[in-house]
């Protein structure tokens, strides 16, 4: 039986005012999403808002459950923050790290999360070192391996990168961790929602994700996964009444699970927003979702590729829903302004996000896409006719 893309579509509003390519920034929120967003707001104003929370707590706890059952872990193992930023960054700035100590990463690395390593590392005289490509434009996972030392104190990747739809080796890049007993991060925030993330599959003591991309959840989410083994071996950055107990005027404790790098203060009709996202993406199928996701990317891959002067940017043995290309003699910015004035929606991804990555390949800027499975194909004719029609 076939992906129900005509009730994939009729549950988003959003098919109906636009052609939304820009799922690797913002997924369109379906229906039953809006609805949960929308009803405890409504709450709030109600009944205030201290009082909407206790009246929706087992929405909130559910978040948790739901969580671990996509990971599929503890919900000791799940803490709710305000983005992914935020997770992955509580995961980083846990760690310790003194001079020599070595950080392995990736060449397609996130600026943010490159900048941060620079950071530590100009604070404590830790390196950053970045682990080669293979020949398809993946993490050479061997080169990883061969990499590996003594110094090693963590193994920090992106699993998808901003610019392009290359899947790095996630599971692979764990065994290498699991073997050599090194902390392994993922940063999974563009995977979440449009492939399967099992994190006893992949082996990362740390994943980070947010809500607003391919899991269509509400602005404003994220999660931050740590694995039980890892938890007593990490101090958050910082600390307050929720994440840790003060248990004497010169002592406090630690929440014993994940949530000790949370913060008392919530969106809480996001996190009842983002629970029901994740159980709506479970409703589809997750497998079915990537299935859906892939053959629609490659496809549209194909018929740019078709097209005389484009050149589809895409690395990697496994790609997902995210397209990206250039034109010859056609900047990005004058694409997506053409397609703004057509009511469909892409970004430019540019050298200041992944630095590294695009310095390697001599790109400056590419035109991103992200397909998603309520995308159909007479969306991406339309975007491919309007792409032809800009000088």
């Amino acid at each position: 039986m076939g992906f129900d893309v005509a009730r994939a579509r009729a549950e988003t509003p959003g098919c109906e005012t636009v052609i939304h390519l820009a799922n690797g920034g913002a997924g369109l929120m379906p229906a039953p999403v809006l609805k949960a967003v929308k009803d405890h707001l409504d709450l709030e104003a109600q009944i205030g808002g201290y009082e909407a929370r206790r009246a929706r707590d087992k929405e909130v706890e559910g978040l948790y459950e739901s969580a671990a059952r996509y990971f599929n872990c503890s919900t000791d193992e799940i803490a709710s923050v305000e983005n992914a930023t935020v997770a992955w960054d509580m995961a980083f700035y846990s760690m310790s790290f003194k001079p020599g100590d070595r950080i392995l990463t990736a060449a397609a690395e996130y600026a943010s999360n490159y900048i941060a390593y620079l950071q530590v590392a100009k604070r404590t005289g830790a390196v950053v070192e970045v682990v080669p490509n293979d020949n398809s434009g993946q993490l050479d996972v061997k080169a990883l391996e061969n990499m590996i030392d003594s110094r090693v104190k963590l193994i920090s990747v992106t699993h998808v990168p901003t610019n392009g739809g290359l899947v790095n080796p996630a599971a692979a890049i764990g065994k290498v961790a699991r073997a050599a007993g090194i902390p392994y991060l993922l940063d999974a925030c563009q995977s979440f929602g449009q492939m399967k993330l099992d994190m006893q599959e992949i082996g990362c003591d740390m994943a980070s994700v947010t809500g607003r991309k391919y899991m269509r959840g509400p602005r404003g989410t994220g999660l931050l996964y740590v694995r039980k083994s890892m938890l007593d071996k990490l101090e958050p950055p910082f600390l307050d009444l929720h994440s840790a107990l003060w248990t004497g005027p010169d002592s406090y404790e630690m929440q014993p699970n994940a949530k000790r790098f949370e913060n008392w203060e919530k969106y809480v009709a996001g996190q009842i927003g983002l629970k029901t996202a994740i159980d709506y993406a479970m409703g589809w199928g997750i497998d079915a979702i990537e299935a859906r996701v892939t053959e629609l990317a490659d496809g549209f891959r194909d018929k740019l590729s078709a097209i005389p002067g484009v050149t589809v940017r895409d690395l990697g043995e496994k790609r997902c829903g995210i397209v990206t290309f250039t034109r010859d003699g056609v900047e990005p910015e004058a694409i997506m302004a053409t397609m703004t004035a057509n009511k469909i929606n892409c970004s430019v991804s540019r050298i200041t996000s992944t630095r590294i990555d695009m310095t390697q390949r001599g790109l400056e800027k590419v035109l991103r896409t992200g397909v998603h499975y309520y995308n159909n194909d007479a969306e991406l004719d339309r975007f491919l006719e309007v792409l032809e029609s800009v000088k």
